[in-house]
């Protein structure tokens, strides 16, 4: 049974946000438009993240992730991104860049993103900044897994996530499973 619907009111929950969120969009039915699900199942199962960073596999998620996002100081997106450069490519984008990225349909969440992006903004709770990092798609088949190319790019994909975080001064440790 799905969750209850929550209220888009915009009024703090009282829920003391994770300063940090790594959101990963995809669609693992649909080939490489799974990337971004399949970076946040990486980060999970092979590292070890401190307090104040947050993982969500947000899916196919639109309005939904309202509440996930309000009040970050710093969002990082990770999804296939159609940029018209050679499959494979990691593309970064920041700042002043991502209304562009937002402006131009290269990524099929991105309306829904920009979407809740925008209802943060009109209540004064957008995240202070925000990041995309992403991968061209090779293919957006209805197929499950990544195709070879994108599947070759998510180690360098994680690792542009790691340094992102490192970046902002949190140490990302490797954890080891038996």
């Amino acid at each position: 049974m799905p969750a209850p619907a929550r209220a888009l009111t915009g009024l703090d929950t009282g829920t003391a946000q994770t300063p940090v969120l790594v959101l990963g969009l995809g669609n693992i039915l649909m080939e490489d438009e799974g990337v971004g699900v399949a970076v946040i199942e990486r980060l999970q199962q092979h590292y070890r993240l401190p307090a104040g960073v947050e993982l969500l596999d947000g899916g196919t998620s639109g309005m939904a992730l309202l509440d996930d996002l309000r009040r970050r100081e710093n969002l990082i997106v990770v999804d296939a991104v159609r940029t018209g450069q050679p499959a494979g490519t990691i593309v970064v984008l920041r700042g002043e860049q991502v209304p562009v990225f937002f402006r131009g349909r290269i990524s099929p969440h991105q309306l829904a993103l920009s979407d809740v992006l925008a209802v943060l903004t009109l209540t004064g709770e957008k995240p202070m900044d925000v990041t995309v990092i992403g991968v061209e798609p090779m293919s957006l088949e209805t197929r499950l897994g990544l195709s070879d190319v994108v599947a070759g790019r998510l180690e360098s994909l994680t690792a542009r996530v790691i340094e992102e975080l490192s970046a902002m001064g949190y140490a990302i440790e490797r954890a080891y499973q038996s």
